[in-house]
């Protein structure tokens, strides 16, 4: 059995926890932080069962930093 290791993010999200995988597009989302990673580990599991792990991102020590976006400028004129 080959083990891969991979990071996840979890964020409160309404009345649910939103577990999301870094190194695929896989999310998923629970009640709790615990029921939301027990169901991102089965959503991963189905993923790898149609998909190998090549294509995997590997992520060393993410990080998560905050930014603002104007968003008078995604609305201007230019973009219309």
């Amino acid at each position: 059995m080959k083990t891969l290791e991979i990071n996840n993010v979890v964020w409160k999200e309404g009345d649910y926890v939103v577990a999301q995988c870094l190194n695929v597009n896989v999310s998923s989302f629970g009640d709790t932080k615990e029921l939301a990673l027990t169901n991102l580990q089965g959503a991963l599991e189905l993923y790898f069962e149609d998909n190998d792990d090549e294509g995997v991102n590997i992520i060393k020590n993410p990080e998560i930093v905050n930014s603002i976006l104007n968003l008078r400028d995604i609305h201007s004129s230019a973009y219309k």
